[in-house]
C-alpha cells in the first residue's frame, strides 16, 4: 500500500506523518520550534531550526519505513516571513512569527494613507500586521537587514512552506523557490482574483518582485528530491502544498461550497468553502484561496471565507503558565466540565488584540463578572466558554456574508478533545458539531493533496469516502433542573453577556 509523506511546519513544532492508502497515519515524529520573544509584541523562529527539525522529523519517520514514499506534502504556519540567500542558503534574520505585532504602527500608517480600500479588494484580507508584507518590508528595512541585503537576484522573500520546499529539493544547488496560492493569499500582494502578485501593492511595499517565490498549484508535482536529505531516496516527488489552515479544510473533506470547519489551537480559524467564485470583501472576514488543484484535476481555484481568532488554546496555556493555576492545559477539560457554568464570569482572552469579526489591535484581556464565590475552575470554564463564543461570531459573520447558514461544523485541533467545549460549541451553534477520527486533519490535507497528484488516491470523491467522525456533539435543549432552561436555550443569554464582556476590551489601549 501507497504511503504519502507529510510535514507540518507548525507555530509550537515540526511534526512529520506517514499516511497510508486510507488517509491514515501510521507513524508520526515531533520536534518543537524555540520561541524567541526579543520585545513586548515580538515572536521570532529561527529558520535554521526550522528546517533542522523538519529535516530530524523526515529522518525518523523514513528511517523507520519498508516503503518508499509515494509522495511529499507539505503544510506550514503561514503568514511567517522569512528572508535568505538563495546562493548560500544562509537566512538573513530570524523570521518574523504570524503572531508579531511590531509593524502594526506601519499598517495603521498604511490605512490612515488610504490603501485599504484597494487591498481589500485585490487581496481579500485587511491592513494588519498578522500578515506577510510588513513583515517583508521591515526585513528589508533599517531595522532588518537594510543595507546589507543581498541583491534581488539572490535574495528569497518566502513564507515556511516556501523554505521548506526550497531545503528539501536541493536548497542552494537546485532548490525549487515556489510556493501555493493559499499561503500567497496570505501576504497582502498578491491578487487572488488574477492569481499572480501585483506589482502595485509589491512597489507599495517595496519588495523586490524578483524575489519573491513562483506560485504554483497546491496539488501538482513542484520538485523531487535530491537524495541525502532527511533520509528520502533521491527522486521524490514533493506535490503537495497549503498553508496549514486550508490544509486542514482540505484534510476534513470540505470539499462543496459551505462546508465549514474550525481548528482549535493556538488560534482559532473558521474557514468556510464558498466555492470557486471569488466573493466581494465581507465585513470582519477575509477572503483566501482555500486550494487550487490544478488544470490536471480540471480545477481552477476555490475560495474561503476565514475568521481568525487570534488567542484560543494560548489562553489556557496563559492560565498555565502565567497565573499557575493549573498544571497542564490537559487539566482544562476536567475542570470545565466539573462545574454546570462560569456562574457570569467571562475571559475575553484579546492578549494578541482581537482577530474576527472586529479586527480590533487595540483590544487587551478582559475578565469580568468575579465575586467572592470565583474560582479556578470559573476561569478556566470561562476560557473555554470564550472559545465557543468567539466561534459563534465568526460563524454568524460568515453566514451573513455567504447568505447560507452552516449546517455542520467539522472540528480539529489539540482543544477539540475536549467534550465540554465541542457541546458548548454545539449549543452556541445550534448546529452538529463533528469530531473528525483523524486528528491530524491538517497533515492529512497535506498528504491528500500529495498524493492526489501522484495518484495515490482518484480524486475528492474518494477522498471524501476516507472521511468519518469519531463524535458528534449535538445541540442540547434537555431542561435544567433547576433553571427549567435546556443549554440551547440558555445559549442566547450567556452570549450577550460575551457580547458585553467583549464591549468593555475593545479598544482599551487607545483608551489609556
Amino acid at each position: 500500500m501507497a504511503v504519502v509523506l507529510a510535514i507540518d511546519a507548525g507555530t509550537t513544532g515540526v511534526r512529520t506523518i506517514a499516511f497510508d492508502g486510507t488517509g491514515r497515519p501510521v507513524d508520526t515524529a515531533y520536534r518543537e520550534l524555540t520561541q524567541h520573544f526579543p520585545r513586548p509584541g515580538w515572536v521570532e523562529h529561527d529558520p535554521a531550526e526550522i528546517w533542522a527539525q523538519v529535516a530530524a522529523t523526515l529522518a525518523e519517520v523514513t528511517g523507520r519505513m519498508q516503503e518508499t514514499p509515494a509522495a511529499i506534502g507539505i503544510t506550514n504556519q503561514r503568514e511567517t516571513a522569512l528572508a535568505w540567500d538563495r546562493r548560500t542558503g544562509r537566512p538573513l534574520q530570524r523570521a518574523i512569527v504570524w503572531q508579531d505585532r511590531r509593524t502594526a504602527a506601519r499598517c495603521e500608517e498604511l490605512e490612515a494613507a488610504g490603501h485599504l480600500p484597494t487591498i481589500r479588494r485585490k487581496t481579500g484580507l485587511v491592513l494588519d500586521s498578522y500578515f506577510s508584507a510588513t513583515k517583508w518590508e521591515w526585513l528589508l528595512g533599517p531595522g532588518g537587514v537594510g543595507a546589507q541585503q543581498d541583491p534581488a537576484a539572490a535574495l528569497a522573500l518566502g513564507t515556511v512552506d516556501s523554505w521548506v520546499l526550497w531545503n528539501l529539493t536541493g536548497g542552494p544547488t537546485g532548490g525549487v523557490f515556489a510556493t501555493d496560492p493559499s499561503n500567497a493569499s496570505r501576504t497582502l500582494v498578491y491578487d487572488i482574483r488574477t492569481g499572480a502578485w501585483d506589482d502595485e501593492l509589491t512597489e507599495l511595499f517595496g519588495l523586490p518582485t524578483g524575489s519573491l517565490p513562483e506560485v504554483l498549484p497546491s496539488s501538482g508535482r513542484v520538485g523531487t528530491t535530491p537524495g541525502g536529505i532527511g533520509g528520502v531516496p533521491k527522486g521524490i516527488p514533493v506535490a503537495g502544498i497549503a498553508g496549514d489552515q486550508q490544509a486542514a479544510l482540505f484534510g476534513q473533506a470540505c470539499f462543496s461550497a459551505g462546508m465549514t470547519k474550525n481548528t482549535y489551537g493556538t488560534g482559532s480559524f473558521v474557514l468556510m468553502n464558498v466555492g470557486a467564485e471569488c466573493p466581494e470583501p465581507a465585513e470582519g472576514l477575509l477572503t483566501t484561496v482555500a486550494w487550487d488543484l490544478g488544470r490536471d484535476h480540471g480545477s481552477g481555484p476555490v475560495y474561503a471565507l476565514e475568521g481568525a481568532v487570534f488567542v484560543t488554546g494560548a489562553a489556557l496555556q496563559w492560565l498555565r503558565d502565567g497565573l499557575g493555576i493549573i498544571d497542564s492545559a490537559a487539566d482544562a477539560g476536567p475542570l470545565a466540565a466539573g462545574i454546570p457554568g462560569a456562574d457570569g464570569v467571562y475571559f475575553v482572552p484579546a492578549l494578541a488584540g482581537l482577530g474576527s469579526p472586529w479586527w480590533d489591535p487595540d483590544a487587551r484581556g478582559v475578565i469580568t463578572g468575579i465575586t467572592r464565590g470565583s474560582g479556578r475552575a470559573h476561569l478556566v470554564r470561562a476560557a473555554v466558554e470564550a472559545m465557543a463564543y468567539q466561534s459563534r461570531d465568526v460563524v454568524e459573520a460568515m453566514s451573513r456574508a455567504a447568505g447560507r447558514q452552516v449546517e455542520e461544523m467539522r472540528v480539529d485541533g489539540g482543544a477539540s478533545v475536549m467534550d465540554v467545549l465541542l457541546q458548548l460549541q454545539a449549543d452556541q451553534l445550534r448546529v452538529p458539531v463533528a469530531r473528525a477520527d483523524v486528528v491530524e486533519t491538517t497533515a492529512r490535507g497535506a498528504a491528500w493533496l500529495a498524493g492526489v497528484a501522484e495518484g495515490v488516491w482518484g480524486g475528492t470523491d474518494e477522498l471524501a469516502r476516507q472521511w468519518s467522525a469519531a463524535a458528534v456533539f449535538r445541540p442540547s435543549d434537555q431542561p435544567d433542573e433547576v433553571t427549567g432552561q435546556g443549554a440551547g436555550q440558555a445559549a442566547d443569554p450567556a452570549h450577550a453577556g460575551w457580547t458585553r464582556a467583549v464591549e468593555r476590551a475593545r479598544g482599551w489601549a487607545r483608551r489609556g
